[in-house]
């Protein structure tokens, strides 16, 4: 099947036509994953089991960058997990936000401030079992064994577990910094934050880039080159496992996000499907338009990617204005 204009030009070696097959009034007809039996139950549990950790953070100086002050941070998690990650606190005068910045699944080697605020306290964690600081600890440091670690229960899966494990970075940050408003950053992978946003009060806002883990009904039938490839193989030999993945599907938990979102999702992309991403986005929009939510509905800010995990003609570019986006929308968020 011949990729479509610009993407032959653009990409004329990929194994996968990124579109799918899509464009962007198909992706924004695609519908969120149902919720199974018992889903929010299942996650404010494990929020308000969260809240027994204290998280005890430890924070080694690394001197300044930028406009802040950067540590390494250990902080405790449940089980008695030890994981570590970055902290920034502003170099001149107090935070009046506190962000929990996540990452891909190629892990993070370094913090990056591009979407941070000069007055912004920010934790930059790492998951766990993935680089740089994390390898190994609590999962498979392999993104292909990461992403189905666990998958035998619900209780034990690694989505949920990384999720989890967001709030903790939050609770060290909030322990450092003080008392802030929260907002998530997460890109790929980070879309597990849709999975941990809609639970904690704490947040009041949220930037998704190119999501994963969307929409698993779609998703699990697309051959992809990212970590969902993995899934999908496996989900092919040991099916019962549908059923765990149905309690870790962002689109599904997007769906009771009650904050302003900001979406960015490609119309290329050959890791995250598209179909995946903008049933993200789709959640959000629907309960904004049925007010479903009642006076705590949220807003979907959504901006279309020309494509997703690639380099192509333009992308710093993009990249430069979504990362000026994201400091408007937190702006925006501490308005109210």
């Amino acid at each position: 099947m011949p990729l479509p204009d610009p993407y032959a030009d653009w990409f004329p070696d990929a194994p996968i036509d990124g579109t799918y097959g899509y464009d962007r009034e198909t992706l924004l007809a695609v519908a969120p994953a149902p919720a199974p039996a018992g889903f929010a139950e299942l996650w404010n549990g494990w929020f308000a089991a969260s809240r027994a950790v204290r998280p005890e953070p430890r924070l080694t100086s690394l001197g300044r960058e930028g406009a802040h002050d950067l540590y390494e941070v250990e902080h405790a998690g449940a089980g008695g997990l030890r994981l570590r990650g970055w902290l920034a606190l502003p170099s001149d005068g107090a935070a009046r936000v506190g962000i929990v910045h996540s990452h891909g699944y190629g892990g993070r080697d370094a913090p990056n401030f591009d979407r941070v605020p000069d007055d912004a306290a920010v934790v930059f964690p790492v998951a766990r079992g993935l680089g740089a600081l994390n390898s190994g600890v609590g999962a498979p440091a392999d993104a292909a064994a990461h992403v189905v670690h666990g998958i035998e229960s619900v209780q034990t899966y690694s989505l949920g577990r990384c999720a989890v494990d967001l709030w903790h970075a939050a609770d060290a940050l909030v322990e450092i910094a003080g008392d802030l408003p929260l907002y998530y950053v997460g890109e790929s992978f980070g879309g597990i934050g849709a999975l941990a946003v809609p639970w904690d009060r704490r947040f009041v806002g949220a930037t998704f880039v190119v999501p994963s883990f969307g929409q698993y009904d779609v998703r699990l039938g697309l051959e992809c080159t990212g970590s969902g490839e993995a899934v999908r193989r496996y989900v092919a030999e040991h099916p019962e496992a549908r059923e765990v993945l149905r309690y870790f599907d962002t689109s599904t938990a997007a769906g009771y996000l009650r904050v302003p979102v900001r979406c960015e999702c490609a119309l290329w992309d050959a890791a995250v499907p598209p179909p995946g991403q903008f049933a993200v986005a789709n959640a959000v929009a629907a309960v904004a338009a049925s007010r479903t939510g009642g006076p705590a509905c949220p807003t979907l800010e959504l901006e279309t990617l020309p494509a997703g995990h690639a380099d192509y003609p333009g992308d710093q570019e993009v990249g430069t204005r979504a990362a000026e986006a994201t400091r408007a929308h937190i702006a925006r968020c501490l308005a109210g």
